[in-house]
């Protein structure tokens, strides 16, 4: 099995008898010295996750990984002149809007900003964090994953009209300019 370590991006051969019958393996990097955590995959269909999330895969500025957080985070803000919104599409809770009120919102099944009535959804399942026009979805270590166009993400960026699923439920944002009345 090949991994990436999660600090420099080093690529590992790791041999097979190390695997047999673990869910998880601990090595450390020849690069740089730094430790990995490794999800054995046991399917062809299964993404590999790595625990951290790799440096490398951070763009410049993005906020660190957490679960609950707001407005403080360092370059999160809503963008000026645009509404926001989530719907549901599919899913148990099929026809909810809800309105993204905060620069970044997190969605779960439970004690989230964004609470969606469905079991195969994690307790924090995912996030949604914008910088300005930029908006990113963000994994939150969720159990069954969150999809963009069939391929199970960590991170990646939304565009208007994104579609992204997480448990049985399809998510889709709308990003539109908000109607300004002329002063009379």
């Amino acid at each position: 099995m090949n991994a990436v370590c999660s600090s420099c991006g080093a690529q590992h051969s790791l041999p097979a008898a190390q695997l047999a019958c673990r869910s998880r393996l601990h090595f450390r990097c020849a690069k740089c010295g730094k430790s990995t955590i490794v999800e054995i995959v046991q399917g062809p269909d299964v993404t590999q996750l790595l625990s951290p999330l790799p440096e490398f895969t951070q763009s410049a500025g993005a906020p660190r990984q957490t679960r609950r957080g707001g407005d403080e985070e360092v370059g999160l803000r809503l963008p000026s002149g645009k509404s926001i919104t989530l719907s549901v599409i599919e899913g148990p809770d099929r026809g909810m809007v809800y309105s993204v009120e905060k620069s970044r919102i997190v969605i779960g099944r439970a004690d989230a900003d964004i609470v969606i009535n469905d079991n195969a959804i994690s307790r924090w399942h995912c996030a949604i964090e914008i910088q300005d026009e930029v908006i990113r979805l963000r994994d939150l270590e969720s159990r069954n994953g969150t999809y963009l166009a069939d391929e199970r993400v960590r991170f990646t960026k939304l565009n208007h009209s994104s579609v992204f699923r997480i448990g049985g439920s399809i998510v889709m944002i709308n990003i539109i300019a908000k109607l300004t009345v002329p002063p009379q």
